[in-house]
């Protein structure tokens, strides 16, 4: 099993953002040398409770410590983006990376950035679909025709392409089940949320499998889930060292919106006790251990990914995290 970090490009807003960068360069670096794969950033925009760093930017930086590491972004928010800057930025850091993209895509959720870019309610799917569908063709070389209000393309090609062909792996995010059965028919692998509840990941499993073979298409070699997850000598201690910025976290979600995307049945709006249940893993590394082990059991996960940093949380502790999940947690898993 592959042990993957998300990266915490939120910060903030008070904080010196060259500092917190800095560090984050030094846990990308600490990653390689620990056999972290991969190491993944997101994207949001008008985030005023986080400073967050765009990741095209912030990946073409990091990918000069990654070494074997793949570097990827999780998620363009691709409705809300122009598909041929995308095409050529994707391309671009899949040339610098030396062919170690993950190109990461999703709807996004928050109306504020559906207003700052013009997408109307409604929009949204037909949009990535398009953008989806124009990124492909410029990356094969082929002519890309669009017709839409925000972008006009008659026959367009490009000569900047990725390294990885036919195109770098494609990872979608999903949350509700409509855009899980769409992660099976568009993308190479469903890349699963760090919020939703094992058991609601449990049931989508078997929607992603049934949209898979209803496509004709087999079930990924990688299937790569997202998890919170806070490793220290105790569990109480893990506890300690959390929930103010875990916490502080979830709840900007909700004011996000981030709760209303995931199915009816899986309320996010919980207060912390209850909303750690069967959603974070949390402990010391042989509790960690048996709950990674829990949910590739479950999933048939093959890539963990593991966010240890949220907004705040002090740089010396993500780096002990980082140590121990690598030192302690995976050979308890391997």
């Amino acid at each position: 099993m592959r042990f993957g970090l998300l990266v915490t490009n939120q910060h903030p807003p008070g904080d010196p953002q060259t500092e917190r960068f800095e560090e984050t360069v030094e846990q990308v670096r600490l990653a390689r040398t620990l056999g972290f794969d991969p190491v993944l950033v997101g994207q949001h925009f008008l985030a005023s409770e986080f400073a967050m760093l765009q990741p095209g930017i912030a990946a073409a930086r990091l990918a000069a410590e990654t070494g074997p590491m793949r570097l990827g972004i999780t998620i363009y928010l691709l409705p809300l983006l122009n598909p041929v800057a995308v095409a050529e930025e994707a391309a671009s850091l899949d040339i610098v990376t030396g062919g170690r993209l993950i190109f990461g895509i999703g709807l996004g959720y928050r109306d504020v950035e559906d207003r700052a870019f013009g997408v109307e309610r409604g929009t949204r799917v037909g949009r990535l679909l398009e953008h989806l569908r124009v990124i492909k063709q410029l990356w094969a070389g082929e002519p890309a025709t669009l017709d839409l209000p925000h972008c006009r393309l008659d026959g367009v090609t490009t000569a900047v392409r990725p390294v990885q062909r036919p195109h770098p792996p494609i990872w979608v995010a999903a949350d509700g089940d409509r855009a899980v059965e769409r992660a099976a028919e568009i993308g190479d692998t469903w890349i699963i949320n760090p919020h939703a509840t094992l058991g609601t990941v449990r049931r989508q499993l078997a929607l992603y499998r049934a949209a898979r073979d209803r496509a004709g298409k087999p079930f990924p070699a990688e299937l790569p889930m997202m998890r919170e997850v806070s490793v220290a000598d105790s569990r109480a201690e893990a506890y300690r060292l959390a929930r103010p910025f875990l916490e502080q976290k979830y709840r900007a979600y909700v004011a996000w919106g981030q709760h209303r995307a995931l199915p009816g049945d899986d309320d996010m709006t919980q207060g912390f006790d209850d909303l750690l249940r069967d959603r974070f893993i949390l402990g010391d590394p042989s509790e960690c251990a048996e709950e990674v082990r829990r949910c590739a059991e479950a999933t048939g996960a093959t890539t963990m990914v593991f966010r240890l940093h949220w907004g705040g949380m002090p740089h010396e502790r993500v780096v002990r995290a980082m140590r121990l999940l690598a030192d302690q947690v995976r050979p308890r898993v391997s």
